[in-house]
């Protein structure tokens, strides 16, 4: 069951049968992740934070096997799943797009964005959640400033 939640229910899973790779997974999950996030935010505001509380939660207990065995592997993607939903809490469009561009860039590119790495650097599945849930909070503020300019 582990693992087919820290594959966000095989979305981890479909790189590496489309290219027999993994990289890219994130990506692919968190635009998976993306409508289910939208439709959390339709919901309301205290479901969509209840839905990225759950996340997160789910991230640090469904990748803790995976972290002590194979460290942070490509197909372990809850946790972008987990940044997607920080990313665009109450936010409507397009300041959930931008949001979530900024996410994506700040989890790949984190040497850009201070505090990314270093959440990763903690190791195991707070490692592989932190980096996320930062990178997350970097979408979310750029979202919140294109929704406060418009």
């Amino acid at each position: 069951m582990s693992k087919v939640v820290a594959s966000f229910f095989g979305a981890g899973l479909i790189a590496r049968r489309l290219t027999g790779a993994d990289h890219g997974s994130g990506t692919l999950a968190s635009l998976v992740a993306f409508p289910l996030a939208l439709l959390a935010a339709r919901a309301g505001l205290w479901v969509h934070v209840a839905a990225t509380v759950a996340l997160i939660i789910a991230s640090l207990v469904a990748a803790r096997p995976f972290a002590t065995t194979e460290g942070d592997p490509n197909w372990v993607v809850i946790d972008e799943a987990a940044g997607t939903f920080v990313a665009t809490i109450g936010l409507a469009f397009p300041a959930n797009v931008v949001a979530w561009l900024v996410f994506r860039i700040a989890d790949i590119q984190k040497h850009w964005f201070p505090g990314v790495a270093a959440a990763e650097s903690l190791g195991g599945a707070v490692g592989i959640t932190a980096d996320d849930v930062i990178a997350g909070l970097y979408g979310l503020a750029a979202g919140w400033l294109v929704q406060a300019v418009l």
